[in-house]
């Protein structure tokens, strides 16, 4: 699945959107204890809309991740785990199992309600990923659980002629769709491996919120530096058509560009629970208390 581009001029950005802002993210624990940086947090969701929350997790201590992600329920939203190193075993409540492993994807869109796990299979070495939480339009968040999980072979791949890297796992770039895409949020998830001193471009769409996370190297941005284990906000700007990434000239540099069309509407979040209304919120918790989530796993 791996092709070599050679763009076409829809792929030109004559102008790259800038930085608005440069977030370090916050370090927490999440799951059974497990340590993470959560990157996108709860403060940015308006303005990152229609994402909830991006957290990056990365170790080679198992006392770090080894205790998981044990039964949890979610309601209202999709959730996207991207795992570079490592193995993870999930489990939920509709039925539904996978192993998530190197280069592999996840994607479970929650809707109505799930309950899930998601358990390390290793006891040592390193593991390191993210996991993405999408936001689900207002119709759409009674709808049934979805899920369904991508191998690294599965996942659209393209090298362009400077040797860039590119794994396409949402949306479309360079003429090469993604493993999926969505109608309404029409999300775009792009990891792009960038040799020292190459530049990358992508077409954003104007009414479009973007933002880069830098996990490897450092990056410049329309002459911003952007170091490692930083996210970059990308300025709204109707007059810029796209975003251009120039690796640093002494390493190899490693980037998740993610952007997406906001949604608009009233977001309001208890725990594992994303809705619309307080109202909603309540109703959710008081599904869960009952068993209408499906049973633990």
């Amino acid at each position: 699945m791996n092709h070599t581009v050679t763009p076409d001029i829809k792929d030109t950005v004559k102008k790259s959107r800038q930085i608005e802002h440069l977030y370090a993210g916050v370090d927490t624990q999440d799951g059974a204890g497990v340590k993470l940086t959560r990157v996108l947090t709860q403060q940015l969701q308006e303005r990152l809309d229609p994402y909830l929350m991006l957290d990056n997790f990365k170790s080679d201590n198992p006392d770090d991740y080894v205790a998981g992600f044990p039964n949890h329920p979610h309601r209202g939203f999709e959730t996207i785990t991207y795992m570079l190193t490592g193995r993870m075993r999930h489990r939920d409540s509709a039925g539904n199992e996978g192993l998530l492993q190197n280069g592999g994807v996840q994607w479970m869109t929650a809707a109505s309600g799930v309950i899930h796990s998601e358990l390390p299979e290793q006891e040592n070495g390193a593991m390191e990923g993210f996991q993405l939480w999408l936001n689900l339009p207002a119709k759409d968040k009674m709808n049934d659980p979805w899920y369904k999980d991508f191998q690294s072979d599965d996942l659209p791949k393209y090298t362009t002629e400077n040797g860039v890297d590119v794994t396409v796992i949402a949306g479309q770039s360079h003429g090469i769709e993604g493993a999926v895409t969505r109608d309404i949020t029409e999300p775009t998830y792009l990891d792009i491996h960038l040799p020292a001193g190459t530049s990358f471009s992508q077409a954003i769409l104007a009414d479009h919120n973007a933002f880069a996370f830098v996990y490897r190297g450092t990056i410049e941005i329309a002459s911003e530096t952007v170091p490692t284990k930083t996210m970059a906000i990308l300025e709204n700007d109707e007059s810029a058509d796209g975003v251009t990434i120039t690796a640093d000239s002494s390493e190899d540099t490693k980037v998740i560009l993610i952007t997406g069309r906001p949604l608009r509407e009233p977001i309001v979040q208890y725990g594992p629970f994303v809705m619309n209304s307080q109202q909603e919120i309540m109703q959710a918790v008081t599904d869960f208390q009952s068993g209408k989530f499906g049973e633990g796993v």
